[in-house]
């Protein structure tokens, strides 16, 4: 690959590489050419990338035959087994192809309808997901102590978990409690999660532990989705010393058909083959940083998010939820939530930011675990894929995995009456030592604002920040 870019301008490549013609393809059927069936990874990756922006603008564009003959072709090449790129590209491929089939109800309603969702099989995905990489463990280390620190000389505590399917997270929590030198206080939590045998196993667990700690404690259980919860059911009583913990939760009440939309922003259809190279060059140390480096003229997710200059996306249920949340006058919350745009206003910004974003997820399992892995593919198909699809394939109130990054999230938290309440240095210091039994040095934590950025390598993959009620300042 030596050789193919002059310089950071030109678009000219040698003549013995198939990259000089990538910028003058169009789609077409077949994979006819022999240099296409023998790529090297490199090549073949910096290939996938082209036809998934090409198929991308297709169906963008809603040319659906020229998305068709895309598709097929990205078929050839991807695998959900394959090397990081081409297990990439089968997703965004599936996620394509689904919001192609949406168009056709009926078909879709049809070829969807004896889909069968495992509640146990999806609970156990998400806990391979959290004893994999580190992220939602230091998410649980930061908000677990920002809630030792704010209940200190508390008598009474109540705890709302607005994603109750994580029990390790409080029974850390209980055994901190019993230590405090004052003594536990009486305990409750109250949980919320849409499938009452999440909560059943969650009140179980924790319930256990706190008759083997000798804690008072209550567990309620509210089954329910977060954008038809009734705050009523929390049942917050006078005296009680409130805490609210959300992880990867609060981004779905931005789905909402009364939406303010942000202003629209289309990256350039076109790149030339020196870009392409720049994207896909393999003298970086992971795919994440591969993306970084000029995917499209301009536009880089990751430093210069169009987020940050346009106006704030906003919906009728999430600004009732925080002034909800705000009338219960809780002490901290603590939210966690994932670090990218993936709430762009069109299909290809929110593609672009997406391939910036899962590629460093890919490349963390990656670094874990082999490529046959079943545990891996599990987590890839079942979280990451998942995912992937309601980010490209969904609209409307469909689409829930409307990711924004930390600025944003400040933003919105400011304008609802909460104050940031700095991480301290004990949380901070609890964290790396968490980060440093990984043995990885691509797992990093920075402060940003006061807040914990969690990154793999130099790419923020999540955020965690605490707050407080303004009554209390």
């Amino acid at each position: 690959m030596e050789g193919v870019v002059q310089d950071e301008g030109s678009s000219s490549v040698t003549s013995s590489s198939p990259l000089h013609i990538f910028s003058l393809m169009s789609l077409s059927p077949g994979l006819g050419s022999p240099w296409i069936r023998e790529m090297k990874s490199e090549e073949r990756g910096l290939y996938l990338i082209h036809l998934l922006i090409s198929c991308a603008n297709q169906v963008a564009a809603g040319s659906l035959e020229n998305a068709n003959i895309g598709l097929e072709q990205i078929s050839h090449l991807a695998s959900p087994d394959g090397d990081t790129m081409q297990r990439i590209a089968a997703y965004f491929t599936e996620a394509l192809a689904d919001r192609v089939l949406k168009a056709w109800s009926g078909l879709y309603k049809a070829l969807n309808s004896t889909k069968i969702s495992s509640v146990a099989e999806g609970i156990l995905v998400r806990r391979s997901f959290f004893d994999l990489c580190p992220f939602l463990k230091l998410a649980i280390v930061i908000t677990n102590q920002a809630i030792m620190e704010a209940m200190e000389g508390e008598k009474i505590v109540h705890i709302i978990d607005l994603s109750a399917s994580e029990p390790a997270q409080w029974i850390a929590l209980l055994q901190a409690l019993k230590a405090r030198p004052e003594g536990p206080p009486h305990l409750r939590i109250t949980g919320i999660h849409e499938h009452k045998e999440v909560l059943e196993q969650t009140a179980l667990c924790l319930t256990e532990e706190a008759e083997k700690l000798d804690i008072p404690f209550q567990f309620n259980p509210i089954v329910s989705k977060l954008e038809k919860l009734d705050i009523e059911s929390l049942r917050v009583k006078t005296g009680e010393a409130v805490a609210v913990s959300s992880t990867l939760q609060l981004h779905s009440l931005l789905a909402s058909d009364d939406e303010i939309l942000r202003k629209k922003f289309s990256p350039p259809k076109n790149m030339n083959s020196a870009q392409l190279h720049r994207v896909f060059k393999m003298n970086q140390s992971t795919l994440g940083e591969l993306m970084e480096k000029d995917m499209v003229n301009g536009y880089s997710p990751s430093h210069d998010s169009p987020s940050s200059s346009s106006p704030l996306l906003t919906s009728a249920k999430m600004e009732s939820f925080l002034m909800s949340l705000w009338g219960l006058s809780p002490k901290i919350m603590v939210v966690a939530e994932q670090e990218s745009n993936h709430n762009g206003s069109t299909l290809m910004e929110r593609l672009l930011e997406a391939l910036y974003y899962y590629a460093s997820l890919f490349d963390c399992l990656e670094s874990t675990l082999p490529r046959a892995s079943m545990e891996r593919i599990k987590v890839e198909k079942m979280l990451f894929g998942e995912e992937i699809k309601n980010i490209i394939a969904c609209e409307g109130v469909e689409r829930k995995e409307r990711h924004e990054k930390l600025d944003r999230w400040i933003q919105r938290l400011e304008l609802s009456g909460f104050g940031r309440v700095p991480l301290s240095y004990f949380g901070l210091l609890q964290a790396r030592r968490l980060l440093q039994s990984y043995g990885c040095d691509g797992y990093k934590i920075k402060e940003e604002n006061g807040c914990l950025v969690i990154c793999w390598h130099d790419r923020a993959l999540f955020s965690v920040s605490s707050w407080r009620c303004r009554r209390y300042d």
